[in-house]
């Protein structure tokens, strides 16, 4: 969840010991965030992203905003989130693998943000990269697994960011102000990586080998 104010089949894993690490990232991201949470409000303020100093300049806001978090229930629930990541998709990519999909999650989030909300005065949060790893958890899924699950967990997600487009942040969200648009950002950025990832792979894996 994230917070801010508006003013052939072919598996990606491609090394054996891509599990542990993966997992390792999860717990690393998870480590990260809730060590920040110590440094208070001092921190939120110093690292969140705010369009302002953004464009003066402090570009480090675009990559440490969605480290930090808007109280205890945000963090555990984005927590939450990356235990569902790492459950659901354990084995889909490697450490690599996922690095590019959280960067071009962040970097879909930071584009979108900067380009087309121009009102939104600052944001906080994990929730738009966890949307970014189910799209492409999503993709892995519809290459190596069964089209029923892939076909379901896909309709759950397009189902849930075409509600917050219609209807905005869902009900489960309380009185959190929850920016529904870093989803969506965030799960076109994991799409497309989730897509270069596998597609790549399909046609390395078909290039004929010379022994």
């Amino acid at each position: 969840m994230s917070e801010g104010r508006p003013s052939p089949t072919v598996s990606a894993v491609s090394e054996p010991e891509a599990v542990p690490q993966a997992i390792w990232l999860v717990g690393l991201t998870a480590g990260i965030s809730v060590l920040l949470a110590f440094g208070g409000e001092g921190a939120r303020l110093a690292l969140r992203y705010e369009r302002e100093t953004v464009l003066a300049g402090e570009w480090w806001r675009l990559l440490t905003g969605h480290f930090v978090h808007g109280g205890l229930a945000h963090l555990l629930l984005n927590v939450a989130g990356l235990g569902l990541i790492a459950g659901l998709f354990p084995r889909d990519y490697s450490l690599r693998q996922w690095l590019i999909v959280g960067s071009a999650s962040i970097a879909a989030i930071d584009l979108g943000f900067v380009l087309f909300e121009p009102q939104l005065t600052w944001y906080v949060g994990l929730s738009g990269l966890l949307h970014g790893a189910l799209a492409a958890g999503a993709v892995s899924w519809w290459m190596h697994e069964s089209k029923l699950l892939a076909g379901s967990l896909s309709a759950v997600l397009v189902g849930k960011l075409a509600w917050e487009q219609w209807r905005g942040a869902l009900p489960l969200s309380g009185d959190m102000n929850v920016i529904v648009d870093a989803h969506l950002y965030g799960a076109l950025g994991g799409l497309l990586a989730g897509l270069g990832i596998c597609l790549y792979l399909q046609r390395w894996s078909l290039r004929p080998r010379s022994l």
